[in-house]
């Protein structure tokens, strides 16, 4: 029903440019009112006062717009006092983001999804929703996050494009934000007034249908289940993949087991094109087959998903992990080394858990970004 209804949307979403112009060179500040993750509605008349402005428009879900953020707190913190405000708007539609796009996230880029992430990254400055009509984001034109504009005490754009000229921290040579906002504290023109921009596109609604063809190309994969020995599990538990392994135990009876079932197979499906595997194990005894492949395809479980081969529950408890005597929902996230990086009896906080596996992904396709999920 929810993929009609937005496949129904996308029929009827107007004809919006997907790229917009960028607010162009000396042009006064569009006007704004954006709800923010204070609970506030945020107006530019709001930021009158400072003589420099800074509004970046940045989101959740891109790696290069995390590894900035602490460089965004960090300004924040530097120019506190000094007559500049720095704001941070989010002009992603959330249903424009594929799956397939938020592989180094843990949440989207709707405004709830904003909350938990300045609360997890404590963040030190007004962080403004623009998802729902994305108005303001058409009036500046941000190319990608993040996308910085800078304005002067007469709210006239002096500066726009990037925060510094590399998104890995250690590599920043020229710092052009920085430079912009001194020169206008100064009563000077920025020798430097635009810059390109780097990092994940702007997710206009137009590319609402992506999400959409993403989600049929999804229900058109196989459900599956197999069969499993008690050996099969002790070969599970050593995990053969050569990837992170999330191995997920659960009954058609749990209530429990199918709550977190759906947030499971969404993680599977953010994280899938990484070094990553996901394992669901049934615990229902062999004659319960029907209602275990019955349960799998009502989630559209595309994971590969067993089905204890024996009746002896204990012994195949054992067989896995002899330490698990308890019941289901069971989760365990295993390196490729076989050791345990997270265990869970239980029903899964998804977050903690998107963020233990985030944390443990190799980063050779972007450096940096698995230690932005250790270090806070």
């Amino acid at each position: 029903m929810r993929l009609f209804a937005l496949s129904l949307l996308c029929l009827l979403l107007p004809a919006f440019d997907e790229d917009p112009p960028t607010l162009a060179l000396g042009s006064p500040a569009p006007d704004f009112s954006l709800p923010g993750i204070d609970g506030r509605t945020h107006k530019l008349a709001e930021y009158s006062s400072p003589k420099v402005l800074v509004l970046v428009f940045t989101c959740n879900h891109c790696p290069t717009a995390q590894l900035y953020e602490a460089r965004i707190k960090k300004l924040v913190e530097d120019y506190r006092g000094k007559s500049v405000a720095i704001v941070a708007i989010e002009p992603n539609d959330p249903e424009a983001v594929r799956l397939d796009e938020m592989g180094y996230t843990d949440v989207g880029d709707g405004l709830e999804d904003m909350q938990i992430r300045a609360g997890y990254r404590k963040f030190n400055f007004a962080y403004l929703y623009d998802g729902e009509t994305q108005a303001v984001a058409r009036a500046y034109g941000p190319k990608a996050t993040p996308h910085v504009f800078i304005f002067d005490a007469a709210r006239k754009l002096r500066y726009e494009g990037r925060i510094d000229n590399s998104q890995r921290e250690a590599l920043v040579k020229t710092q052009e934000t920085r430079a912009a906002i001194d020169a206008l504290l100064a009563g000077q023109a920025p020798a430097v007034e635009h810059t390109g921009v780097f990092g994940c596109s702007t997710k206009w609604k137009a590319k609402a249908p992506g999400r959409v063809a993403e989600m049929q190309k999804i229900l058109a994969e196989p459900v599956t289940v197999e069969a499993v020995s008690a050996e099969g599990l002790r070969a599970l538990r050593r995990n053969p993949t050569g990837k992170v392994l999330l191995v997920n135990f659960w009954a058609t009876w749990c209530g429990p087991c199918l709550t977190e079932f759906p947030d499971l197979q969404t993680t599977f499906r953010m994280y899938r094109r990484r070094d990553f595997d996901f394992v669901t194990v049934s615990t229902n005894l062999p004659d319960e087959r029907r209602g275990v492949l019955k349960a799998l395809q009502k989630y559209h479980a595309t994971t590969r998903n067993l089905h204890f081969d024996s009746d002896d529950v204990y012994a195949m408890q054992a067989a896995f992990d002899a330490r698990w005597e308890s019941g289901v929902p069971f989760t365990m996230l295993i390196a490729p080394d076989g050791k345990v990086l997270y265990q869970k009896q239980g029903e899964v906080d998804i977050l903690e858990l998107r963020r233990v596996i985030l944390g443990n992904l190799p980063d050779e396709d972007y450096l940096g970004h698995r230690a932005w999920w250790t270090t806070r």
